[in-house]
């Protein structure tokens, strides 16, 4: 909903908090409501790296929801998870050491709007959550009708979005929703703006953000308003998901998900400050979130019958459960692989138990003797998105 505002004429009541006005000689009770990174293809070269981020990835759903369902039920029922909450100014003073106690682990905090707002509580808000033990993060809500999607990165980052690696900040998140000034601006909810447009709109700011903070952005949205605005892109997979559904299951997700990072299932919560919300993890795996990415880098050489592929960490973070599958080509069968790899065929699957920054493992692949000429041979493998190939000599 949307109250008068000195400002803009109008201002979104954001996030799911009850704000009371006194009005004449009444009192008016408003609820708040609310509302979303870049392909993550990469091309096999011959020395390539990836940062690595979110373990959501991507696939598909649609959904005919217009809006996040009201939940019909008690607004304190807690969804499954890791529960958390959000704030924005009209949430007001928040006791934080109340909220951990009832169970909070996590919060996000409104800091920014467009290119002309910063919230007034946000200071507060956020660094209270942070001391009484909470994870934190920062949100921004778009306007993609007023600047570009870089711009509006560059400003979120400025007055609050900056992600630090403190162990306790999580990722800054792009709130896409309904235009809520429409009856001021005249725009539509998707703000005027074409399917292709708007995908455009948040590539910029999602690869902005990444390349300011190193961390990939929170895309918070509903079903609706993802298939509506964007076409139901599919573009945007390796952004953690937050999706705004009302009710007592998030329900079917925008394309290019197959699974949501956070769900906020109610605007408001009997026990919290703000919104109702979970994380789809563990807690260890929430915390993760909030370290610097691991950085790998794949190498190697194609050596006779044998393929040497190096793996380096060049971040500053240890990695864990490293995974690289790979298959031949050109008709070479695999006949022997390193430590912790197994084979079939032409396939093999390696896994590096941990991997400390700047720290290098060798992995060697033999193959089985090739009569000279032939088809083209080689060795193609990947960790994650980042990927190699190895050609044989011919």
């Amino acid at each position: 909903m949307i109250v008068p505002s000195p400002v803009k004429g109008w201002i979104h009541v954001k996030h799911r908090t009850a704000v009371i006005a006194a009005v004449a000689a009444g009192v008016l009770a408003l609820e708040t409501g609310q509302a979303s990174a870049l392909p993550s293809g990469s091309a096999f070269t011959a020395g390539s790296a990836f940062t690595a981020g979110s373990a959501f990835t991507t696939g598909s759903a649609l959904s005919g929801a217009s809006a996040p369902a009201r939940s019909s039920g008690p607004a304190a029922q807690w969804a499954p998870g890791v529960v958390g909450t959000d704030v924005s100014n009209w949430t007001g003073d928040v006791d934080w050491v109340a909220a951990a106690g009832n169970g909070a682990a996590f919060a996000f905090v409104h800091a920014s709007e467009g290119v002309d707002y910063v919230s007034p509580r946000f200071t507060a808000q956020y660094g209270g959550a942070a001391e009484a033990g909470l994870l934190r993060g920062a949100y921004h809500f778009a306007q993609p009708h007023e600047s570009g999607g870089a711009e509006q990165a560059d400003f979120f980052v400025k007055n609050g979005g900056r992600w630090t690696p403190d162990g306790r900040t999580l990722p800054g998140v792009l709130d896409l929703e309904d235009n809520p000034y429409g009856k001021k601006n005249g725009l539509d909810t998707c703000y005027g703006l074409t399917p292709e447009q708007a995908v455009t709109w948040v590539g910029d700011f999602t690869r902005r953000y990444r390349r300011r903070t190193g961390k990939d952005a929170i895309i918070y949205t509903t079903t609706s308003w993802w298939r509506t605005c964007t076409g139901d892109s599919l573009a945007f997979g390796r952004n953690p998901l937050w999706l705004a559904r009302w009710g007592g299951e998030p329900g079917e997700l925008p394309a290019g998900w197959k699974r949501h990072a956070f769900w906020q299932s109610a605007d408001k919560s009997d026990s919290l400050p703000g919104g109702q919300n979970s994380f789809n993890g563990t807690p260890s795996q929430l915390r993760a979130l909030t370290r610097a990415p691991s950085k790998i880098r794949l190498t190697g050489a194609a050596r006779g019958n044998a393929y040497t592929v190096t793996v380096t960490n060049t971040g500053a973070a240890p990695v864990r459960a490293l995974t690289l599958a790979g298959r031949t080509f050109g008709g070479q069968k695999i006949v022997k692989a390193g430590k912790g790899c197994r084979f079939s065929g032409t396939a093999v699957r390696c896994t590096i138990t941990g991997l400390a920054p700047r720290a290098r493992v060798r992995l060697t692949v033999t193959v089985a003797p090739a009569e000279p000429g032939g088809p083209k041979r080689g060795l193609k493998i990947a960790a994650g998105p980042v990927a190699l190939t190895l050609a044989a000599a011919r």
